[in-house]
């Protein structure tokens, strides 16, 4: 139960940092809006147009990672925490992409490369520390894919693996 408890404090704490960052960025764009302002975002106005549509992505995303963090033993909260690790992944690939490119290493610097590094290390987690399937199904979760003439035996299916852990047996 500790790893529970600490992949629920892992994807809390990032729903909070996301959300906060969504509205940081949907402020960003309001604050861009008033007469004679200075951007804090070093774009123009269609620019400052897709940061806060960035910046609401970020509120629905960090809300559901906050949504994982209350109730880990959804099946939505296993697809939220690998949907934030494959994320996370793509955000590292991007990043050690920018620094292998002349232009932003002369600019940034070891930046992209320590952020690409804290990036895979979270994605890593999120995936260690998720629940399994069977603590999942054992949390009273159910699972959609099943077959219409399953459902007719309890809900279990022909894998005993799965009929195990619904009973709460061991193989």
């Amino acid at each position: 139960m500790r790893r529970l408890g600490l992949y629920r404090f892992l994807i809390g704490t990032l729903g909070v940092a996301v959300v906060l960052f969504g509205f940081a960025l949907v402020a960003a764009f309001f604050l861009y809006q008033r007469p004679g302002s200075l951007p804090l975002v070093p774009t123009g106005p269609i620019g400052h147009y897709f940061v806060a549509m960035a910046g609401c992505a970020l509120l629905g995303w960090g809300s559901a990672m906050l949504g994982a963090a209350r109730d880990p033993f959804s099946t939505a909260s296993r697809t939220v925490g690998t949907g934030t690790a494959f994320v996370f992944v793509v955000m590292a690939l991007v990043r050690m992409l920018a620094w292998a490119v002349g232009d932003y290493a002369g600019w940034l610097g070891k930046l992209p490369r320590q952020e690409a590094t804290m990036l895979l290390g979270l994605a890593l987690l999120l995936v260690w520390l998720r629940p399994t399937v069977a603590e999942t199904i054992e949390g009273g979760a159910t699972i959609r894919g099943r077959r219409s003439s399953d459902r007719g035996r309890g809900g279990r299916g022909s894998d005993p693996g799965v009929a195990a852990a619904a009973e709460g047996s061991p193989r």
